[in-house]
């Protein structure tokens, strides 16, 4: 699940944190495909939680910076994808290297990367463009 062209949000710094998010994913749908994948989920919990707060961080900031408009709307997807993680978390925590808590891992990680970034952070660049 390679990062392409067609989900450049048009800023640097969220461009180059949605690539690493990618390297991520993808590193944890490889280790899906070698049957590693219960090894893995521990470590990508653990980066998820830590560079997921670190970017929508960053993001909130720069919306902030440039008074986006839609900035209360990303805010609550965020925090909602936080909450979500948390869930995770715990059933992973309580139930180990369960193959369902790995696949709603992956579902989860796929849809956000996939939808919200399409969808949603795509209007950021978008509206940069047009206060240009």
């Amino acid at each position: 699940m390679p990062w392409s062209q067609v989900l450049a949000v048009g800023v640097d710094l969220i461009d180059e944190q949605h690539k690493k998010l990618f390297e991520m994913a993808d590193q944890l749908f490889e280790a899906g495909r070698n049957r590693k994948a219960g090894e893995y989920i521990a470590k990508m919990f653990e980066f998820l939680e830590d560079y997921t707060k670190k970017h929508f961080r960053d993001e909130e900031e720069y919306m902030l910076s440039i008074r986006y408009p839609e900035y209360s709307v990303q805010k609550k997807m965020h925090d909602d994808f936080v909450r979500q993680l948390g869930v995770l978390r715990k059933k992973y925590d309580e139930s180990g290297s369960n193959i369902a808590v790995i696949m709603e891992a992956n579902q989860m990680v796929l849809n956000w990367l996939t939808n919200h970034i399409a969808k949603q952070d795509k209007k950021i660049g978008e509206y940069v463009k047009l206060k240009k």
